[in-house]
């Protein structure tokens, strides 16, 4: 797997986290679990067509072009052949400022960006993106339509930024009524904004940026023992860590290092 990021220009730096690329060769494919991050993410598929399985038996194709929306819970891809994709990852709070729909109405799923951004500018963007030469270009691309389409006032409040960065400052190990000082008024009105804007509740987010740090320091082995990895995150024991590890990997902290359908997961989580 070649996996790659970049930084976008400094004018897009506040709600674009980075630009990222993926490349696997068809003989290495395989399915893989797809975790939850806390961000949105526009995906271009420039390879082989790519599956989504529902079910047992089912599957459905991914669009060419798309948003996936916040996550709560994994799910498995097959690719049909030679993986190619450039993507865009947002900051859990930023891509409201784009969009006019409910961030909340794309939770859990794919969107076509024809949906999103008009039939005609997505089919401009897609066919651009398509027939660009490199990344660099293809960066470029994205980042001039985004701009166009930035709206001039922020869409994401005060409350709901410094939430999420102090989420982010705590690694998700602070509860939400610690942060807003226990005023169960503001956590009530925090939650909605939290839906609309962010997709997810401010607890789910927490849980997951919580995850993340324990999954960075697994994969990069800045950890003896999954015991001391749950206390350094603020678990509360070994058992806490293990169920919301679970609820959102589908798997065990045990299991999560050799399982070869977390392969591109755990290369999303060292390198992020």
């Amino acid at each position: 797997m070649n996996y790659q990021t970049f930084q976008p220009r400094s004018a897009l730096q506040s709600v674009i986290k980075c630009f990222w690329t993926l490349e696997v060769p068809a003989e290495e494919s395989s399915r893989q679990r797809i975790l939850p991050d806390g961000c949105i993410e526009m995906f271009f598929l420039l390879g082989d067509d790519v599956k989504r399985i529902t079910g047992e038996n089912e599957f459905i194709i991914q669009p060419r072009a798309m948003v996936i929306g916040q996550i709560t819970e994994p799910f498995f891809v097959e690719p049909a052949g030679y993986v190619n994709s450039f993507a865009i990852r947002f900051y859990p709070y930023s891509f409201a400022n784009f969009v006019s729909v409910p961030v909340s109405s794309l939770a859990n799923k794919e969107t076509p960006i024809g949906l999103l951004f008009g039939e005609e500018p997505a089919k401009e963007l897609e066919q651009k993106i398509i027939h660009a030469t490199d990344t660099i270009k293809r960066i470029k691309i994205a980042e001039d339509f985004l701009l166009k389409r930035l709206k001039e006032e922020s869409t994401i409040d005060g409350i709901v930024k410094s939430t999420i960065d102090a989420m982010l400052a705590t690694r998700g190990s602070t509860p939400i009524n610690v942060l807003l000082k226990e005023d169960l008024s503001k956590r009530r009105q925090l939650e909605r904004k939290f839906l609309k804007q962010i997709g997810m509740s401010p607890k789910q987010l927490g849980k997951i940026i919580r995850l993340q740090a324990a999954l960075k320091m697994m994969l990069n082995q800045q950890s003896g023992s999954l015991t001391s990895i749950a206390y350094e995150n603020e678990y509360y024991d070994q058992a806490h860590f293990t169920k919301d590890f679970r609820e959102f990997t589908g798997t065990s902290p045990k299991d999560f290092l050799g399982d070869e359908a977390m392969a591109l997961s755990a290369l999303f989580y060292k390198a992020d």
